[in-house]
């Protein structure tokens, strides 16, 4: 078994906690466009997907754009005040860099607020490239994120993970042929079985 040099992170759920800016915004676009809110295990259903392809899904008789734009203004606007890093997580990336690992970030979040969730917290120097929606045609549970990362760090699949909460993690590692591990603190745990379980960012290194 090839050594692992190459460690892939999720955004939502995995390093960032936004849960909570998540909810709202949903809460926000049932109410704009329905005028009642939802139950939250509708949302966590969701967790993990491309937000159009939400959308799509929920009201396939609404222009998809508009109901995208609902939630993003309101998403955007309060999506500074309302994430925080999950604990051990900062620790866990600098630990990786100064170890030699390659550190990627593969999200489904556009890069806006991806960057603007790792410069809040000064982590954006841990990562080597960061792959978000903006940066690929196809997204997960599709291999292309996972790929294009592995290209961009010079890295190869049997020598890589991929760590995230929902199973369109799990299933994106499983397509790349990279190893995926599951963090504990996943809100919605996922129908797919992982490789690997973590209850703790440190618990990483017993994997490694």
């Amino acid at each position: 078994m090839a050594k692992i040099n190459t460690v892939l992170f999720d955004f939502d759920g995995t390093i960032m906690d936004t849960c909570e800016v998540i909810i709202s915004s949903w809460q926000h676009t049932f109410m704009t466009i329905e005028g009642k809110e939802r139950p939250v295990s509708e949302i966590l259903k969701t967790l993990g997907e491309p937000l159009d392809f939400t959308m799509r899904n929920l009201y396939p008789d609404f222009d998809t754009e508009e109901a995208v734009s609902i939630y993003r203004s309101y998403h955007v606007e309060n999506f500074g005040e309302r994430i925080n890093l999950f604990p051990g997580m900062k620790e866990l990336l600098a630990t990786l860099k100064e170890k030699g690992y390659k550190i990627g970030l593969v999200t489904s979040r556009m890069t806006g607020t991806t960057m603007e969730g790792l410069e809040k917290y000064h982590i954006k120097e841990y990562f080597d490239v960061v792959i978000t929606a903006d940066d690929t045609k196809k997204h997960k549970p599709d291999p292309e994120p996972v790929y294009k990362a592995l290209e961009k760090l010079g890295a190869s699949p049997e020598e890589s993970i991929m760590v995230g909460d929902t199973d369109y993690d799990i299933l994106c590692a499983k397509n790349a042929g990279v190893k995926s591990v599951l963090v504990g603190w996943a809100l919605a745990m996922p129908e797919e079985a992982p490789d690997h379980i973590i209850e703790k960012a440190e618990d990483l290194f017993e994997i490694l």
